[in-house]
């Protein structure tokens, strides 16, 4: 199979690159970054040549991480949502019928949350107020009591919370209506948190472990927001290709369920072992000899508190499951800064 991977060059393109290849499948990269294959998905002249024989694509050129600030607003918009725009035009046009689109777990905002009282329930924005205080947890939206967070499944609500959330809340809904007028196939592959080798480096744009990691290559401690207990599902990004190949390997006629024509299924990407957040910035900085984490008490706007997956629609629909534990991903993260591998260009 012919597969179009926009962002190729990339954190995840790159490695779906690979596992495309390792999988007997023809690999055709558009991306920005590279001089052997330039092209910016928001060119439709450069999109167009790049479906020609093409039979699925693989979309992972974004923008990504949360920003700085609002003046980002503009280019999330450009790249995220006309680069998609631009790209199901040009498939409608080229006949191509089946795409995996690289979304996120941002699309959900908070995660899934228990009250021991009120059962399932979600709590809205974190007020400042308590952020300022120290009170990271979001009490239950009804009665205020402590809540326990659970695994979110794709049927939760979408209730972004940042320019990045929102522009893929938006490239999920131009698929879906994609799907809808030419009759294709959607799988929309929710990553959480990716790590591993060609993570970016040094950039306000990329991934919390990219962050701790580039802090302990300068010799300092990484900085961890809150109180370093949020929840997080960190997946291997060797695992997040391997998600890529089975969602192809299914829109192209497995026998397992699929994403029928017309439609879009979304599906968690996440290794199924949460962790926290200071449980990342401790394991890297043990894994790479650096200095112990410090908690800063500080917090993001737009930051969620707890947000974990629940994959089992991916392991049952697409045969899917991580295979990468979380002290083998360390290791290997750790193995390859030390070979000194420059971070690849974001995804």
């Amino acid at each position: 199979m012919r597969v179009l991977v926009t962002g190729g060059r990339g954190f995840v393109g790159s490695h779906v690159v690979e596992a495309l290849t390792a999988a007997g499948h023809e690999p055709v990269v558009l991306d920005r970054a590279d001089a052997e294959a330039p092209g910016d998905v928001r060119d439709p002249a450069a999109v167009a040549e790049a479906l020609r024989g093409v039979d699925a694509v693989s979309h992972q050129a974004a923008k990504v991480g949360l920003g700085v600030d609002v003046s980002d607003l503009p280019d999330y918009a450009s790249v995220n949502d006309l680069g998609t725009a631009v790209l199901l035009a040009a498939m409608a046009r080229a006949g191509v019928r089946r795409l995996v689109l690289a979304s996120s777990m941002v699309v959900y905002g908070e995660g899934a949350y228990r009250c021991p009282k009120d059962g399932a329930v979600r709590p809205g924005v974190r007020r400042t107020a308590d952020l300022d205080a120290g009170r990271f947890e979001p009490p239950c939206p009804v009665c205020g009591a402590s809540l326990q967070p659970g695994l979110v499944g794709e049927n939760a609500p979408l209730e972004p919370r940042n320019a990045y959330a929102a522009s893929k809340v938006a490239q999920e809904h131009y698929a879906a209506a994609w799907a809808a007028a030419t009759g294709g196939s959607v799988a929309a592959l929710r990553y959480h948190n990716v790590y591993g080798p060609r993570m970016p480096r040094d950039t306000p744009y990329a991934g919390v472990a990219a962050v701790f990691r580039s802090a302990l290559a300068r010799g300092e401690p990484p900085r961890v927001h809150e109180d370093g207990g949020q929840r997080r599902d960190f997946v291997h990004v060797r695992d997040v290709a391997a998600a890529n190949v089975a969602a192809l390997t299914a829109l192209t006629g497995s026998p397992r369920s699929a994403p029928p024509g017309g439609s879009l299924r979304a599906y968690n990407v996440g290794s199924g072992d949460p962790r926290t957040v200071g449980d990342l910035a401790a394991a890297l900085a043990d894994a790479l000899g650096g200095p112990d984490p410090v908690l800063s008490g500080d917090y993001r706007a737009g930051d969620v508190r707890h947000v974990t997956a629940s994959s089992a629609r991916a392991q049952r629909e697409l045969g899917w499951r991580a295979s990468v534990g979380f002290a083998d991903g360390i290791a290997d993260l750790a193995q390859q800064s030390a070979r000194g591998r420059p971070g690849a260009a974001k995804r």
